[in-house]
């Protein structure tokens, strides 16, 4: 039987993309998204609890992410799980878990000063090349989150 691997997050940008162009025509985008849940405790104090996710975004996406994507943007985003391992200068094994975007839709308006369509877009990896397919949908009003 095959298994499920995929991840759905909406949160913030904690910090503008970090962009590699590699050898080729490769490119590589390296994002950290904020997730935060807030509840409340026992004693009926409000309590928030904020994960961070690396995400990582290639080709197309990543041209994309480096034009348009800046810090406090809500990002929806819809990947997989990937993990790498590797042994550091002192041997030591290590790994690091990071979600590999397949599509991910802007949900903030465009940031001051960016050339970036004020809808939401939406941004997924082709099958058939790594251009992305960008589709627009209707604008969502703005939330009342502190970022």
């Amino acid at each position: 039987m095959a298994g499920v691997n995929k991840v759905i997050l909406v949160g913030n940008l904690g910090a503008d993309p970090e962009v590699k162009h590699l050898e080729g025509d490769k490119v590589v985008a390296k994002l950290s998204l904020a997730t935060t849940e807030a509840y409340k405790d026992k004693s009926g104090n409000r309590v928030e609890n904020t994960e961070w996710h690396d995400l990582e975004l290639w080709d197309g996406q990543a041209k994309i992410a480096e034009q348009y994507l800046k810090k406090g943007m809500q990002l929806y985003v819809e990947g997989k799980i990937k993990t790498d391992s590797w042994q550091d200068d002192q041997g030591q094994n290590r790994k690091k878990t990071k979600i590999r975007v397949l599509s991910f839709t802007m949900l903030s308006g465009k940031p001051e000063g960016a050339g970036a369509p004020s809808n939401t877009q939406n941004y997924s990896a082709n099958a058939t090349s790594n251009q992305p397919s960008a589709v627009s949908e209707p604008p969502m009003e703005d939330d009342d989150l502190p970022f």
